[in-house]
């Protein structure tokens, strides 16, 4: 039985390659160019787009459990149909699909109001699937290291209502023992929503903090601004894509992400030990300087 990851070269998914190779599963992965695809020893590389229906129903073939991660993109929404609708025509009837925390709340930001779109066909249509809910991945903080380290701001728009960051090694790990379970159950099992979260809810000054304790320094939250925030984006992102960021952090300003009250509970359960933290994550940057 073989399980075939989609988006297995990122950050979340190439550690779900790795968790499921270390719990001896048979792993297919779907990549544009395999020479180039770094894939741990065992893991069979197929090259495809998931834009290319010949080739995900090639990739497809012989699979008995889908992990689905689409990169935010333009046609993400699309992507994410196709994918799973050939899928279902080749038989495949245990998925586990990474959406996104309170995608019905954050309707008007893209990459949120696609996922949930998502979520609607898979509920409609009956598909057998673990959909996975992350908050705001921490590592997501790297691409603004410089600011915070070198010029003491903390400039993400987390705003005071806070953010149940959680930590892409949980995601990973996660995705993996429900793929896992999901490929080892004797019938495809029902669907489920499971919300990823971390230990803390965090504003913003409390993150800012976290980073003056462990750089030993001041830092500042200055991350009100969100049209600031999207031009700073700009300089690294195409400009469709800081917008939709804009939009998820007003909403991070109106809403936060917060957690259910069972959500660390039934993860910490799920792990088997605690949820990594914001603090460790800062901890482990500023010690890697």
């Amino acid at each position: 039985m073989t399980i075939l990851v989609i988006g297995a070269t990122g950050n979340v998914g190439s550690q779900v390659v790795h968790q499921l190779v270390n719990h001896g599963a048979d792993v297919r992965a779907l990549v544009r160019d395999p020479a180039k695809a770094n894939l741990p020893a065992g893991v069979a590389a197929v090259q495809g787009d998931l834009l290319d229906v010949e080739s995900l129903r090639s990739a497809m073939a012989g699979v008995s459990t889908l992990f689905l991660l689409n990169a935010v993109v333009p046609d993400e929404f699309t992507q994410a149909l196709i994918a799973l609708n050939v899928a279902r025509s080749t038989g495949i009837e245990r998925i586990v699909y990474l959406s996104v925390i309170h995608p019905d709340v954050y309707v008007n930001v893209p990459h949120f109001a696609g996922k949930h779109a998502v979520e609607r066909m898979i509920e409609q249509m009956g598909i057998n699937a673990t959909i996975l809910r992350p908050a705001y991945y921490i590592q997501n903080d790297l691409m603004i290291q410089q600011a915070i380290i070198g010029y003491g701001v903390y400039p993400m728009p987390v705003g005071d209502k806070g953010l149940a960051m959680v930590d892409v090694r949980d995601i990973a790990e996660i995705a993996a023992l429900e793929l896992l379970r999901r490929e080892q159950a004797a019938e495809p099992l029902p669907l489920e929503r499971i919300n990823l979260v971390g230990p803390d809810t965090l504003t913003g000054a409390e993150i800012s903090n976290i980073w003056s304790d462990v750089l030993g320094r001041q830092v500042t939250y200055a991350g009100g601004d969100t049209e600031a925030f999207e031009q700073n984006l700009k300089q690294f992102m195409p400009p469709w894509m800081a917008y939709d960021m804009r939009m998820m952090g007003e909403r991070f300003l109106t809403d936060g992400m917060l957690p259910e009250d069972a959500d660390r509970g039934r993860l910490t359960t799920l792990l088997g030990r605690p949820l990594r933290s914001y603090y460790s994550f800062a901890s482990e940057t500023a010690a890697a300087l």
